[in-house]
């Protein structure tokens, strides 16, 4: 009853009615407590820059746990003749940065994000945005509501879990994998940190038995690895075959 009549003060008569009225068309919600919304995006290169204190770190912790709980959840329940190996492999595949990039760009999260990203966007900072959301309905609405509204708007809506069962791009899995069956030793090195649009960016070097197989850049370290990774499988010479035929390759 309470954030029944918190909503309706949201979006007919606060002064955040506009933000209120975005983030429901964007997202389905309305906001009973405005303030996590907000904060769920407003990212932390931002601090210094809009009239809110804080940023959404916190919540796109709570809402990275609360989202693999739900996936985790959710494939146990329509896979049941499947084994650990497979659903891990699945779960890895829906929550990784990339995936949530995807997602949050498709819902139009980003209509959200630049009131508080003053043009400087990234697809990184969507992903965040979308765990951070994740993590302020959680808080507003507990676990089953959380659970009900990833299924039906995220997974549901946005995936197709039957062709994502046979799409294989974790390159840094499969390059590993690879090292392991010719006997090579696989590293990751940090090759320089710096400041990008006052946000830490990191280039990252893939090192196959010492030697500098590719590297690449981003503002998250295993987004890098990656892009690493996959630059080395196709100095390799291994991107145009599956995961099966390398590993026979010697």
């Amino acid at each position: 009853m309470v954030n029944d009549i918190r909503r309706f003060y949201n979006f007919y008569i606060s002064k955040d009615k506009q933000l209120a009225k975005r983030i429901k068309n964007v997202t389905g919600i309305t906001p009973a407590r405005m303030h996590l919304y907000k904060l769920a995006f407003l990212h932390k290169s931002m601090n210094n820059e809009v009239h809110y204190k804080g940023n959404n770190e916190r919540l796109e912790y709570l809402g990275d746990a609360i989202l693999s709980t739900i996936v985790a959840d959710y494939l146990y329940t329509k896979y049941p003749g499947k084994d650990e190996g497979f659903m891990t492999k699945m779960r890895s595949k829906i929550v990784k940065r990339k995936t949530l990039n995807s997602i949050a760009d498709r819902m139009g999260l980003d209509l959200i994000l630049t009131d508080f990203s003053m043009g400087r966007m990234s697809s990184t900072m969507l992903g965040n945005a979308l765990e951070a959301l994740i993590g302020a309905i959680y808080l507003e609405s507990g676990f089953e509501k959380t659970k009900s509204y990833v299924i039906k708007n995220i997974i549901r809506k946005y995936l197709d879990i039957h062709k994502l069962e046979d799409k294989d791009d974790n390159f840094k899995s499969r390059l590993l994998e690879w090292c392991q069956k010719n006997n090579k030793t696989v590293d990751y090195k940090m090759i320089e940190k710096f400041k990008f649009d006052k946000r830490d960016r990191f280039r990252i070097a893939v090192m196959i038995d010492g030697e500098d197989m590719g590297q690449a850049e981003d503002f998250n370290k295993k987004a890098a690895e990656q892009t690493a990774s996959h630059n080395a499988i196709q100095k390799l010479g291994l991107s145009i075959m599956s995961q099966k035929s390398t590993e026979h390759i010697n």
